[in-house]
């Protein structure tokens, strides 16, 4: 396969580094950072006709073997292998490969599909044995090789260990490579660029990473996160003896804003896509409020839909509705205001390290506020039960979500991509019943039937365990839709059916769905409650050595566009979440003992 080759003499240094980027990337199954927003853009259709064009078959005889194989690599390596070539063409090369992805992804205007197209089609000709196979599941993102972020992660902290042949780990270092993987997973939270960390390993080593390899503005880091607890007395159990501060939870979406020397502005979504062109307000209203002494920063908030009129937070479904590309400021009916809660770089200096105290009185001292434009999370310090629940309820009322809680000891650093015990999540609805939602991704659907007949009936959801890589069943989800959102989630699933499950997928071999598909999107749930199941396999072995847990009458509440497959709810939440349940429970009942 073209990813094999290798040139002759030795490769340089510059182009062993090149290629090793390039080679990830594969891996990754991207040809981009996520932030860079550069994407193939095609679909089925135009490689279809590609492949078609390149073999010198109807596009009609391509579907017709797709249908049958379900595989269209297996339809492209079976349709160059029958095709007798004139000349032997020249061998494909990562670099030749890669180079014409990204010439793809650049295509834009007028015939772009068409050029892209044609791209397509002079790779296939080129391409022999298994090559095409190969091809067209890079194409199509579904490469199938099993491989979950986490797994390239390690395996890059495991290959720095083994190549460095004249660096040895510090004598501290018990498990060199257990080490290694911390650091290329902790590095990585900071700067999720592989073009910068693959050359700064072979270059600087592994030991050395976080000094080469450290925060950059303009590339997002991964957005620290809140654990959910059930009420304020539990936030006075964990946080005993310590500094806390409440701050509101808005119902909006989070950014990070980015405001570099030259004054270029970037917004990013928690998932570290480029949102700046969704947000031309937002860019206008940091660049106006940021005080002349702001040179550069980075900043964490939340944008927030807003009736400035009735200077009034509006819920998540009116933001939902603005424009995602290409927004005008005229045409702009949906207006938005900056919270911001946390600031993480200023003026060429990063802030991650320094107490949540300190990086609050830079972001104070940084910003003027604007009702309706611009303010600052409000906030409480206080350790006092009744007002905190007072301040809990004045947030709901102010149509918040509930509070974000934080500690202000000396330990409260910025914990990039990390769920920390230092920030806690109360929100309104917890006391209801299980406490948080879940983030869940759909992974198979079974046919509708009756008045469903047409679309998926059911879907089955799964949380994801990143120890393991997998994605483990939690429940099959079919009540809770009305018909225009069961057809609209099933019209968006079609396009990711696949013919067989993932090998890392877990779940009961009693469980038989009509369709299996592509980890894709993720489903923020509600339910009654946790349950130890033997049919579902999310955090089986946490809490009983062979059954699961499932979920009790869930309901979806809405799709987490701003979330990716592998930031779906941990197997390891979901079982600290049951136990949690079932400590309450208990509480409960001693409770009712002494009545």
């Amino acid at each position: 396969m073209f990813i094999l080759r290798r040139a002759q003499p030795p490769l340089s240094p510059q182009v062993t580094s090149c290629r090793s980027k390039q080679f990830v990337k594969y891996l990754q199954k991207r040809i981009a950072a996520a932030h860079e927003g550069l994407e193939l853009g095609i679909g089925d259709a135009s490689i279809i006709k590609a492949l078609a064009e390149a073999c010198g078959a109807k596009e009609s005889q391509i579907k017709t073997r797709y249908k049958e194989l379900g595989d269209l690599g297996l339809v492209a390596k079976a349709s160059r292998s029958s095709q007798s070539l004139m000349r032997k063409p020249e061998a494909l090369t990562v670099a030749k490969v890669f180079d014409t992805f990204r010439l793809i992804a650049k295509e834009s205007g007028k015939d772009s599909q068409e050029k892209k197209k044609n791209h397509i089609k002079a790779l296939l000709v080129a391409a022999t044995d298994c090559e095409p196979q190969y091809l067209i599941r890079l194409l199509q993102t579904k490469l199938r090789i099993g491989l979950a972020e986490q797994t390239l992660l390690v395996a890059l902290g495991h290959a720095a260990v083994y190549s460095e042949k004249h660096s040895s780990a510090p004598g501290h270092i018990d498990s060199p490579l257990e080490e290694a993987a911390k650091i290329v997973k902790q590095v990585y939270s900071v700067i999720p660029v592989y073009d910068k960390m693959v050359p700064a390993l072979l270059t600087g080593g592994v030991w050395n990473l976080s000094k080469t390899c450290s925060f950059t503005p303009g590339v997002p880091i991964g957005p620290m996160l809140a654990k959910p607890t059930k009420g304020v007395s539990e936030i006075l159990d964990k946080f005993q003896d310590m500094v806390f501060t409440c701050e509101y939870k808005y119902d909006g979406e989070r950014a990070q804003i980015h405001y570099m020397e030259n004054g270029l502005v970037e917004i990013y979504s928690r998932n570290a896509e480029r949102n700046t062109e969704k947000f031309p307000d937002v860019k206008i209203a940091v660049s106006r409020l940021k005080k002349p002494s702001v040179t550069s920063f980075v900043l964490d908030c939340e944008l927030v839909a807003y009736d400035r009129e009735k200077q009034k937070i509006l819920p998540f479904q009116v933001l939902s509705t603005r424009a995602r590309k290409n927004v005008k400021l005229n045409d702009i009916k949906v207006n938005v205001c900056i919270f911001a809660f946390d600031i993480l770089y200023l003026n060429g200096k990063q802030l991650l390290q320094e107490q949540l105290n300190i990086r609050r009185e830079h972001l104070y001292s940084s910003f003027e506020e604007q009702h309706g434009y611009f303010l600052f999370a409000t906030a409480i310090t206080s350790n006092d039960l009744e007002e905190i629940q007072k301040f809990l309820e004045t947030s709901v009322d102010s149509s918040c979500e509930g509070l974000i809680v934080k500690t202000l000891d000396r330990d409260a650093t910025y914990e990039p991509s990390k769920r920390s015990n230092n920030w806690l999540k109360l929100k309104k609805d917890y006391m209801e019943s299980i406490g948080d939602s879940l983030d869940l991704v759909p992974i198979a659907a079974f046919h509708g039937r009756g008045k469903r007949a047409g679309v998926y009936g059911a879907f089955l959801l799964a949380c994801y365990d990143s120890n393991n890589d997998e994605y483990q069943s939690i429940c099959k989800i079919g009540t809770g839709f009305s018909e225009a959102m069961l057809e609209e989630r099933s019209a968006s699933l079609r396009s990711k059916v696949i013919p067989d499950p993932k090998s890392y997928y877990r779940y009961a071999e009693t469980i038989n769905p009509d369709v299996w598909f592509e980890p894709a999107e993720v489903w923020e749930v509600k339910a009654a409650d946790l349950t130890i199941s033997p049919v579902h396999r999310a955090a089986i072995g946490d809490v009983d050595p062979e059954k699961g847990i499932s979920l009790r009458f869930p309901r979806l509440l809405r799709v987490r566009e701003d979330k990716s497959p592998e930031q779906a709810t941990s197997s390891e939440m979901v079982a600290e979440m049951y136990n949690a349940q079932k400590l309450n429970q208990r509480d409960k009942q001693v409770e009712n003992e002494d009545d």
